[in-house]
């Protein structure tokens, strides 16, 4: 069963490689955090362009830095895709690296029917040999949305686990968690996919977040998922007041560009994008800097 706090890992470049000293750094940035799992080569992580191997080496990495540190850290990685075959082709690679799940994203552009929605995830999880798949709903990302009936029919599909929902819509998301969750014998959780919204979606059934704030403050929203799961809601409102700025300023240009530039800007990473990422307006890599600074992260 999936649940805690997942980080929606970026990935650091130096040139045209990856940063594998820095990327070691996060990993282990993560691990003293207290997240419970990482998610590599998700669109956090640029995944459009990502190469086969380049995801192979990260995963390398991570299990290292799990293995050095004697850590129960979660590895999941991103095989989405907008292609069926090509989402299956990724599936079935990564799960021979032994991943503890795999996310895979609503194929983007297509715009694909509930029917097409449904044979994607269920042709790609038949090429996941096994590995538990989670669901990944964003349409303000993708331009279409997975309807609570479709996630209801995937969740009975062996290796389908979890889904991510980032809609926004907390009716549609309650709608989730009452016909796939609830009932679930095998555990099907709901997973924010949204850091702005997830103590509401802890409210209504969820079982914790991908997360792209714990990039830079995985204690942060640690605390605010345990305390509510321990039943300490008023800790975990002011958590996530607490958090709300923060959040904020993340999402004011498109995701990874403001979490990428906030975790340069700590040193934990280059400030390098692969295009058609770019680096951020000066207007807003102000605004990002000052709201660092009101954190404390930096100086």
């Amino acid at each position: 069963m999936f649940k805690g706090v997942y980080t929606a890992l970026i990935t650091p470049f130096n040139g045209k490689k990856i940063d594998c000293a820095a990327f070691e750094e996060l990993i282990k940035y993560q691990i003293q955090g207290g997240a419970d799992g990482v998610v590599i080569n998700g669109t956090t992580g640029e995944s459009p362009n990502i190469k086969e191997r380049e995801v192979e080496e990260m995963f390398e990495i991570a299990s290292g830095v799990r293995k050095d540190l004697k850590s129960g850290l979660k590895i999941v990685i991103g095989t989405g895709a907008n292609s069926t075959d090509e989402a299956s082709k990724k599936s079935s690679h990564a799960a021979k690296l032994g991943p503890d799940g795999l996310l895979v994203v609503t194929p983007y552009y297509n715009k694909p029917t509930q029917k097409g929605l449904y044979e994607h995830y269920k042709t790609a999880a038949a090429h996941a040999e096994g590995c538990g798949v989670i669901l990944y709903n964003v349409p303000g990302r993708t331009g279409c949305n997975m309807l609570p009936e479709t996630v209801e029919k995937l969740s009975h599909i062996e290796n389908i686990m979890a889904v991510k929902e980032a809609s926004a819509n907390l009716t549609q998301i309650s709608e989730i968690y009452i016909t796939a969750c609830a009932p679930s014998k095998k555990g099907f959780t709901l997973l924010s996919g949204d850091d702005g919204l997830t103590l509401p979606i802890l409210s209504v059934g969820g079982a914790g977040v991908i997360s792209v704030t714990s990039n830079i403050v995985p204690g942060l929203v640690k605390k605010c998922v345990n305390d509510y799961m321990a039943g300490d809601t008023v800790s975990a409102r002011e958590t996530h007041d607490r958090l709300f700025e923060l959040n904020s300023i993340l999402f004011v240009e498109s995701n990874p560009i403001p979490v990428k530039t906030a975790a340069a800007l700590m040193g934990l990473c280059r400030e390098e994008f692969r295009l058609p990422l770019c680096e951020m307006a000066d207007q807003n890599r102000r605004k990002l800097a000052e709201c660092l600074k009101k954190y404390k992260l930096v100086k």
